[in-house]
């Protein structure tokens, strides 16, 4: 990513919305039927007219229309509005989610504190990226591509022998909260060796996901490369090979508690 992340990069573009002549009674049954949301939006076609949420459907009537408890005062994002900006605002003013209007005022998509903190995570992705492709370079004197693209996690070769299960609960955090950064993989003439990533991507596995969002490099010819020594050496052929280690079960960690 070139210069600081916007809004519409990072915003959800499928809405869900309530009318204004909705019940709360079937709002609230929306709300804790839905996947997490604490608040809809409230729009008359596209346009918002306002927002509602959990705390305004707690003492209302439950045959009042949304539009007699809704917020009408309403704070929106841009598109073109740079995340940073839509977090000072998200900040400031206790909201969780931004609605993001276009020009003409319709609505595009909804920016949440999620997807701002998202927003942080990833961008460090590309500077590792920018680093292991210079090294490559330097190395085995290849011309080098980069692409992102979903990979199948069977197709994967590891380049760690182990993974360790208290970051693996943190791993597991980010995904089921959309918070998880995309993995780093090298193309080598048609091995994708996992460079970056094996707590995501057993925490993945765990989860039942079958492929991740990743930057691949891809060299312009097969190399040589350390980690694909590595993976050979450890005797590792794709990430059911990955040992997941518990130092809360470790023989060390026991012994100790026996000594005291």
């Amino acid at each position: 990513m070139s210069g600081k992340p916007t809004v519409g990069e990072y915003m959800t573009r499928d809405v869900e919305t309530v009318s204004p002549d909705e019940t709360v009674e079937t709002v609230a049954r929306r709300m804790a039927e839905s996947d997490g949301h604490n608040g809809f939006p409230v729009t008359q076609g596209r346009t918002v007219e306002g927002f509602v949420s959990a705390a305004d459907l707690l003492l209302a009537d439950d045959e009042a229309p949304v539009f007699t408890v809704m917020s009408d005062d309403l704070i929106v994002a841009h598109p073109d509005m740079k995340v940073t900006d839509a977090a000072r605002v998200i900040l400031r003013s206790g909201i969780q989610r931004l609605p993001v209007v276009d020009d003409a005022d319709n609505l595009v998509g909804i920016i949440s504190n999620t997807d701002v903190v998202r927003s942080q995570i990833e961008r460090a992705t590309p500077s590792k990226v920018g680093k292991l492709m210079r090294t490559l370079e330097q190395i085995h004197g290849v011309t080098l591509s980069e692409e992102r693209r979903e990979v199948e996690l069977t197709d994967l070769t590891p380049t760690q022998a182990r993974v360790y299960a208290d970051e693996l609960e943190g791993r597991k955090y980010e995904l089921e909260r959309g918070l998880a950064e995309p993995l780093v993989v090298i193309d080598n003439g048609g091995t994708l060796h996992l460079a970056d990533g094996h707590h995501r991507v057993m925490a993945a596995h765990e989860a039942g996901i079958e492929e991740m969002d990743a930057y691949v490099i891809v060299p312009d010819r097969p190399v040589e490369l350390g980690m694909a020594k590595t993976a050979e050496k450890e005797g590792l052929d794709d990430i059911t090979d990955i040992e997941i280690v518990d130092y809360a079960r470790h023989p060390l960690v026991e012994t100790t508690k026996r000594l005291q």
